[in-house]
C-alpha cells in the first residue's frame, strides 16, 4: 500500500492555517456578520396561498420586489401555508399591512393572512445568544469528551481543529456578506459533530498505535495513523460532500446556506483532522509514556 507523506507539510499547512486564522477573526471583528431577519428582528407573517399559486420562489420574489429589506419565506404546516419574515417593523400600521396584501394578491393571486406579529430586537437578540451559547456548549462538552476519552494533549488538538473549522466557515460567510440565521447555528453546530468525529477516528488509530510501536516517534506515527483511516476519511467526506452538493443545487434557496456551511464544515473539518488535530500532538510531543502515565492515573 502506497503511504502518502502527510507529515512532510504539516508545517506548511500549519502556517496556511494560521493565516486563515487570522484572515477570519479581522474580517469578524471589523466587517461583521450579516445577520438575517432571526437575528435582526422584524415583521412575521403567516399566509395561506391559494393552492394553484403555492410556490415558494414566487412568493419570496413577490415580497422582494416591495423593498422590506432582507426576506425569509419558509414553508409552514400545510403545503399552501408559509412563514414570511422580514426587515421592516410596521405590523400595528393597517395601511402597510393592507398595501401588502394587495401587491401579494395581484403578483400571486387570494392570499390569506392568518397571523401578523412584530418580532423586536429584545427576541432577536435573545435568539442571538442562545446560539452561541449552543454552540459554546458544544464545544464545552466535546473538550469534556475528549479528555475523558483520551488525554489532554488529544483534547486539546481535537479543541483547537474544531476553532479552526468554525472560525474559518463563519470568516468566509463575513467576507461574502452571506446571511446568518437559525439554519446557520444549526449547521455549525453540525459542523461540531462532523469534525469531532474525524478527529477521534484519527486519535483512535494514533493511540493504538502508540501502544504497539513503542520506537516509533509521534511524527511518524501520526502518518502511519492518517493513512491507515484514509480509505475511511475519504469515503465518509466524498458521501457527505455529494448528498450536501445535492441539496446546495437542487433543495432551493431555503436550503442554500445550510448546505453551503455544512460544504465548508465538511471540508475543514477532514483537513483539520489531519493538518491540524495531528500536528498538536507532534508540538506537544506525545508518547508510549503519556498513554501510559494516563492509564496509571
Amino acid at each position: 500500500m502506497t503511504t502518502i507523506k502527510f507529515n512532510k507539510f504539516y508545517k506548511q499547512f500549519n502556517y496556511l492555517s494560521l493565516i486563515l486564522i487570522v484572515v477570519s477573526l479581522t474580517l469578524l471583528l471589523f466587517k461583521g456578520l450579516n445577520y438575517g431577519v432571526d437575528f435582526k428582528g422584524g415583521t412575521l407573517i403567516e399566509i395561506r396561498a391559494d393552492k394553484n399559486s403555492s410556490n415558494i420562489s414566487l412568493i419570496r420574489d413577490s415580497f422582494n420586489q416591495m423593498n422590506l429589506g432582507d426576506v425569509s419565506v419558509k414553508n409552514f404546516g400545510n403545503e399552501t401555508d408559509y412563514i414570511v419574515k422580514f426587515e421592516k417593523q410596521n405590523s400595528d400600521d393597517p395601511k402597510f399591512i393592507d398595501n401588502i396584501k394587495k401587491k401579494l394578491s395581484s403578483s400571486i393571486g387570494d392570499v390569506e393572512f392568518r397571523r401578523v406579529e412584530n418580532v423586536g430586537p429584545k427576541v432577536s437578540a435573545e435568539l442571538l445568544k442562545s446560539g452561541i451559547i449552543a454552540i459554546a456548549l458544544s464545544l464545552a462538552a466535546m473538550l469534556i469528551y475528549i479528555w475523558i476519552r483520551f488525554e489532554w494533549q488529544f483534547s486539546l488538538g481535537a479543541i483547537l481543529a474544531l476553532f479552526h473549522d468554525v472560525i474559518i466557515t463563519l470568516g468566509i460567510f463575513s467576507l461574502f456578506s452571506l446571511e446568518i440565521n437559525l439554519s446557520i447555528v444549526a449547521a455549525v453546530l453540525t459542523i461540531v459533530g462532523y469534525s469531532m468525529n474525524d478527529t477521534v477516528v484519527i486519535f483512535d488509530r494514533v493511540r493504538e498505535n502508540l501502544k504497539k510501536y513503542a520506537d516509533i516517534k509521534i511524527f511518524e506515527l501520526t502518518n502511519i495513523s492518517i493513512n491507515e483511516t484514509l480509505s475511511r476519511t475519504i469515503i465518509t467526506s466524498i458521501t457527505t460532500l455529494l448528498a450536501l452538493l445535492s441539496i446546495y443545487f437542487f433543495g432551493g434557496e431555503i436550503l442554500k446556506g445550510f448546505s453551503l456551511a455544512m460544504i465548508l464544515g465538511v471540508i475543514f473539518g477532514t483537513y483539520s483532522s489531519i493538518y491540524i488535530a495531528n500536528p498538536i500532538l507532534v508540538m506537544l510531543k506525545v508518547s508510549q509514556k503519556t498513554i501510559i502515565k494516563e492509564e496509571k492515573d
